[in-house]
């Protein structure tokens, strides 16, 4: 970068980088610096009666600073939070070279610096607790200036919060933001618990491929990229279904994984091109088990992330205590758009459509007409958890036919808060109806449907080795995390955000 395109900060920080070298301090030494506590701990173990804690080695980011002559306070921030720092020259220099706290610390450190710092614990007469620092090393020297976020009684003022800056440089986010920290925070705890509750069950974390020679298991469009070395066309997966039914059907009881898919579509507040699905697949189970097990998993993450199964949600009080409603789909349009479609011939279905305006063309068949009205006039009464059942064959080619009508199939979405959360069947081990599905896929791809699924031959040969009966679900990280930490953005629970590039010099 030239000087040039430096601003007077910029410039002032890079010639203090100098002057330090020249003193003979390194601003990025390579030895390691021992951290043998956090801010949190301190707090939580400091006794101010037993004046416990006289060995604290501490490192973080100065945050802010009061220099008072020949002593000074700073805030130090670390990984947990923040605590004020003591800083007396005659205890950083103690002998008759003030070089240290005269030159450095006083006029070459800025905000925004790394530093460790060696000390003890104790209470100012103003009554914070404080580290008194007895030795202070310079870690990381801070080339770019910080938005300073000002807070006075409680009120948060010059706060970074212009979006596209945030997803731009989360990294300056998660330093001046720490309720950013938190929620990524929520997200590893909410992503920890659903794993040792599968774990508990026995079931077995895998790894399935990205690169895909047919992009199977959703309807989907799907990212296009070549394989040099093979020469042949890849997908990167839409899911990892057919992949993990392969597994099942090699003998495993229960596979789970959680997984990165893309599609090529639309982006808004609830969707992104990448993103982050779990799914798991059982042996010997119906979709009736799979409602129960994911009812008592998310009452685990609600009770990790919340201590309580009830929360708000935007303007709404959620409760994910079991058992959640469950209403068959054709019974929700019945109840909510006022129509029974039970019966009814595709060519009848589009009279409905016209009749209630739910935009339709010549491309869809009577089950995505189905979806359309229940997503025009049911999904968003679903605020409660709610489990709608018994979808439609043509939306739900991996699915197996319903017991008592094959004209559904025995498919579950549950809804929170009007948005789809999770998505589970009965999964279809019929090799014959299995082809005869991809088939009918087919003919709607023929027909325009650049969703519609591709035939994958080989999963259709691996169900005629015999896959037991099976239950699967997937539910999606993100908008999961999205609920939990009441977060109405899917690029606020995402570290790095799809965007266009930014044109740096």
């Amino acid at each position: 970068m030239e000087n040039s395109d430096l601003n007077e900060q910029e410039l002032n920080r890079r010639e203090s980088l100098k002057i330090m070298r020249e003193l003979g301090i390194e601003p990025y030494p390579a030895e390691a610096f021992e951290v043998n506590i956090s801010t949190s701990q301190i707090r939580e173990q400091y006794d101010s009666e037993k004046g416990n804690l006289k060995d604290v080695r501490i490192a973080g980011r100065i945050m802010s600073r009061r220099i008072m002559g020949a002593a000074a306070f700073f805030e130090l921030q670390d990984h947990q939070g923040r605590i004020q720092v003591y800083v007396k020259r005659d205890d950083i220099c103690p002998g008759e070279d003030k070089t240290l706290y005269n030159t450095v610390f006083k006029k070459l450190l800025d905000i925004g610096d790394i530093v460790g710092i060696i000390g003890f614990a104790f209470i100012t007469q103003a009554g914070e607790l404080t580290i008194h620092a007895k030795y202070l090393k310079v870690l990381s020297k801070s080339l770019r200036v910080l938005p300073i976020i000002k807070e006075k009684e409680g009120q948060t003022y010059d706060s970074f919060s212009d979006p596209e800056l945030r997803y731009r440089m989360r990294y300056v986010d998660l330093i001046v933001n720490p309720r950013v920290r938190e929620l990524f925070i929520k997200r590893s705890r909410i992503i920890n618990t659903m794993r040792n509750f599968f774990n508990e069950h026995g079931y077995i974390e895998v790894e399935t491929p990205i690169l895909q020679p047919i992009p199977g298991g959703a309807n989907a469009r799907p990212f296009i990229t070549h394989h040099n070395a093979l020469d042949i066309p890849l997908y990167l997966r839409i899911a990892n279904e057919l992949y993990l039914k392969r597994l099942i059907v090699g003998g495993y009881d229960g596979v789970y994984e959680f997984s990165k898919d893309f599609r090529n579509e639309g982006m808004d507040r609830t969707h992104n091109p990448e993103f982050t699905v779990l799914e798991i697949y059982v042996a010997y189970k119906d979709y009736f088990w799979m409602m129960e097990f994911v009812e008592k998993m998310l009452e685990q993450v609600a009770l990790a992330i919340h201590n309580d199964t009830t929360f708000m949600l935007g303007e709404n009080i959620i409760s994910f205590k079991a058992p959640f409603r469950r209403l068959p789909m054709l019974d929700a349009i019945k109840e909510y758009a006022g129509v029974d479609l039970e019966g009814m011939e595709e060519s009848e279905i589009r009279q409905v459509c016209k009749k209630l305006n739910v935009p339709v063309n010549e491309k869809m068949g009577a089950g995505k007409m189905i979806d359309a009205i229940f997503g025009e006039y049911c999904e968003h009464h679903l605020v409660q958890p709610t489990y709608i059942t018994d979808y439609p064959v043509e939306t739900s080619p991996l699915t197996k036919r319903h017991r008592q009508n094959p004209a559904l199939t025995e498919r579950f979405e549950l809804f929170v808060n009007g948005k789809e959360l999770a998505n589970a069947y009965s999964e279809l081990n019929d090799p014959v109806d299995q082809l005869e599905r991809f088939q009918e896929q087919l003919r709607l791809k023929e027909k325009g449907d650049d969703e519609a699924m591709f035939i994958d031959m080989d999963f259709v040969r691996a169900l005629e080795y015999g896959m037991p009966p099976t239950s699967g679900m997937g539910i999606g990280i993100d908008r999961l995390v999205m609920f939990m930490t009441n977060t109405a953005s899917i690029q606020d629970v995402l570290f790095f955000p799809q965007m266009r590039p930014e044109k740096l010099q």
